[in-house]
């Protein structure tokens, strides 16, 4: 399966990796080796490279800057398929939305920091909360990611995405639709058809953002405002030590940050191996310098467990551990 997929991706000069070493390729630095690691550069290589791993029956995970990604130890015997060669971004100035909005259109591999710079750039207002986001715009849609009181969602216009139901690939683009968004949650993390009798999986490929033109007299406060948003990341501590920012989701109806819950437990330090729950922030876990997926899994668990014994909740990750089936 692997020697049929390697095959067709260099006949179609797709590009591609053997054996590829997975820790330096995201944010933890945790991982293994992926048989192949394979980076299409285009929404078409994108879609041809995954109905290739569907037919062949062999194990994928698509990702982007694996900025929320836990690789598995050991040798994943499948594809790694990484967009961040998928990176164009759209703008027409002249194009706006009845409510005055300008529209920039990022394929999924763009960078977070990219996004934010053309917007600062061409002095539109909007993305300035997700300054120092690490990562890329496809993996921040699909997480609904949430900085500083503000979602992804809030500013987002339209996605296109690959969609399978059964073996059929076909690009969709959604409009935006705020019932199919919420909290950390968005509609390509749902894999049931709406009807519920078959199974639909879905792939970002780009999404437009609306944002506010604010003229050139703006420019220095947007800039202003960039820094401070990740002056505040770097006050956290986002950046000390290989990790993947916060682990688990917050849930505002019991009342409590999961960071405060998990301090509350006593846990703020606790390690396994090379990983650890951090000492200045107890939703972070950091890889001190030799964690494995396995570390970060038994601190997961061990959280987990204690905030359910004693606060009766069941803290959720966000953060996504890639399986070796």
């Amino acid at each position: 399966m692997i020697n049929f997929l390697a095959s067709m991706l260099k006949t179609a000069k797709i590009p591609y990796k053997e054996n590829e070493l997975l820790a330096p390729k995201s944010t933890f630095k945790v991982g293994g080796t992926a048989r192949l690691f394979i980076t299409p550069e285009t929404p078409a290589q994108l879609e041809s490279v995954i109905s290739a791993a569907r037919s062949a029956e062999l194990s994928f995970f698509v990702t982007g800057g694996a900025s929320n990604v836990v690789y598995p130890d050991g040798t994943y015997e499948g594809a790694i398929i990484s967009t961040q060669q998928i990176k164009e971004i759209f703008y027409d100035s002249d194009e706006t939305t009845p409510d005055g909005s300008v529209l920039v259109t990022c394929q999924c591999g763009v960078p977070m920091a990219a996004f934010v710079d053309f917007c600062t750039k061409k002095n539109l207002s909007g993305a300035e909360q997700f300054a120092g986001l690490p990562g890329t715009v496809g993996g921040a849609v699909y997480m609904n990611a949430r900085c500083f009181d503000r979602s992804v969602s809030d500013i987002l216009y339209s996605t296109t995405h690959i969609e399978y139901t059964g073996e059929k690939a076909k690009f969709v683009e959604l409009p935006f639709n705020a019932s199919d968004w919420e909290y950390k949650k968005s509609p390509f993390q749902a894999h049931t058809a709406e009807d519920g009798s078959q199974i639909t999986q879905r792939y970002l490929t780009q999404a437009t953002f609306r944002l506010r033109p604010a003229g050139a007299a703006a420019h220095e406060q947007i800039v202003a405002d960039c820094k401070k948003y990740i002056a505040e990341r770097v006050d956290k501590g986002h950046f000390k030590y290989p990790s993947a920012g916060s682990v688990f989701k917050n849930n505002r109806a019991f009342g409590a940050p999961s960071g405060k819950l998990i301090d509350d437990c006593g846990l703020k330090g606790l390690a396994v191996g090379g990983a650890q729950i951090a000492p200045f922030h107890g939703n972070f876990i950091i890889n001190t310098g030799s964690a494995t997926a396995a570390d970060i899994r038994s601190l997961v668990q061990a959280a987990q467990k204690a905030v359910k014994e004693k606060f009766g909740f069941e803290l959720e990750p966000e953060i996504i551990f890639v399986q070796n089936n």
